[in-house]
């Protein structure tokens, strides 16, 4: 299963962008308002729930500077990875889109689709005032 979020704009470059979401603690702004935890485990790993959810675990998996940063589930049942992707419009200005990728079968697919679609565009909203 294959999502994207929205493009979303930022007013700043793509090196400052990168940088504020290459640094795992900065996730927590961008959660959504039903956070129930988030936790950060270390310098490239962090928790966090929603409510009703189970806690998911993302480790930053591999960056390639400026342009994308590849989550991944670290542990868990579901194995899935959330990569952003940010593109230089100027000097002052980028563009983020998230991409959600995992492998599920049709049922779990089909109950998760519109919560994992509503949560990466929630994450990709909260950058334009977080980053």
């Amino acid at each position: 299963m294959n999502l994207e979020s929205q493009k979303i704009t930022i007013n700043k470059s793509a090196e400052d962008t990168f940088n504020f979401l290459s640094n795992v603690k900065n996730f927590e702004t961008l959660m959504p308002e039903n956070i129930s935890k988030f936790e950060v485990l270390g310098e490239d790993k962090f928790l966090f729930a929603l409510k009703g959810m189970p806690e998911i675990v993302l480790k930053k998996k591999e960056t390639i500077p400026h342009s994308k940063i590849f989550l991944g589930a670290a542990g868990g049942k579901l194995d899935f990875s959330l990569i952003v992707n940010i593109i230089e419009i100027d000097n002052t200005t980028s563009e983020v889109q998230l991409q959600f990728e995992g492998e599920f079968n049709a049922m779990m697919a089909m109950m998760i689709k519109g919560p994992i679609s509503k949560f990466i565009d929630t994450l990709a909203t909260n950058m334009q005032t977080a980053v």
